[in-house]
């Protein structure tokens, strides 16, 4: 998703970004604030979301912001809004979300505005929530200032707070077996950032999950399980596709590209979500 600008951040304007990380930060919720989130089988779910910023390639200025929202449990598109924007501020380490959520903000205020029938009940964001540099990344942000549950689904692991791919880690890796399985990401001061999860049957590699806000980890975890077609939750996956497809239709470029890692050429069919969810482990296995 991120892709750097060239230029410096003014220092004032990098101090200013600070403060407002912090205040915006104070106003996290990282519980179930929603009935169906609590519901074993997410029952009242009807409508999930996912976002994604596509770069040019070559370009590290324009770009493609995009919403879909999904049906659930069905995973069927209803709503999707593509937008090429310029993307001006320069990319500083854990300050993405000044970047970006600006234009993703927009998108769901025309959402919001247009077909409000439409608004999902949660967003998939790509990108990380409270596992982030200052506890608060592109997923915290998004949804504190959507006021929309938010789940961060990242595809590498950020090593901060003590996290690193480490020897142990990839044995943790190694153990994880069907679709399903889990570690939590345990920071150096013993708090949980995260989950890393087999996403499906035939992922090699996990996903990092983590809260964004309005959603506790479990219910984020058993949710981004449950809207896995493949390595990738559909909502993210689908902004992504189409992210990417807008900008060739848009500047006349070749076909489509070549899969991504964690898609297959074989037409994969969603497991049904187990009633309760998928298993979570959350003793030594999860990290």
């Amino acid at each position: 998703m991120a892709q750097e600008a060239a230029g410096r951040l003014p220092e004032e304007i990098l101090s200013l970004w600070k403060r407002e990380q912090v205040l915006l930060k104070s106003r996290v919720v990282d519980w179930d604030t929603e009935a169906w989130q609590r519901h074993p089988a997410f029952a009242g779910l009807q409508r999930v979301g996912g976002v994604d910023v596509s770069f040019v390639k070559g370009d590290s200025v324009s770009a493609c912001a995009s919403l879909v929202v999904l049906s659930y449990p069905e995973l069927e598109v209803v709503y999707e809004d593509c937008r090429m924007v310029s993307l001006t501020a320069p990319y500083v380490a854990g300050f993405l979300a000044f970047r970006e959520v600006p234009f993703l903000l927009d998108a769901v205020r025309r959402l919001r505005e247009r077909e409000p029938h439409l608004m999902p009940q949660v967003l998939f964001v790509d990108g990380n929530g409270v596992l982030h540099h200052q506890g608060f990344g592109e997923a915290c942000h998004l949804g504190v200032l959507a006021d929309l549950p938010c789940i961060g689904v990242a595809k590498t692991l950020l090593q901060v707070a003590g996290l690193e791919k480490s020897a142990v880690h990839k044995e943790k890796i190694r153990l994880l077996r069907a679709g399903g399985d889990a570690f939590p990401l345990t920071g150096g001061s013993g708090a949980v950032l995260g989950v890393a999860l087999k996403s499906h049957d035939h992922s090699t590699k996990p996903i990092y999950v983590s809260v964004g806000h309005r959603m506790s980890l479990e219910a984020a975890v058993r949710l981004t399980r449950c809207c896995c077609r493949f390595r990738i939750p559909e909502p993210v996956r689908q902004a992504d596709i189409r992210s990417r497809e807008y900008i060739r239709r848009i500047l006349g470029g070749p076909g489509p590209p070549a899969p991504r890692q964690g898609r297959s050429s074989k037409v994969q069919r969603p497991k049904a979500c187990p009633r309760g969810g998928p298993e979570e482990h959350t003793g030594e296995a999860p990290s």
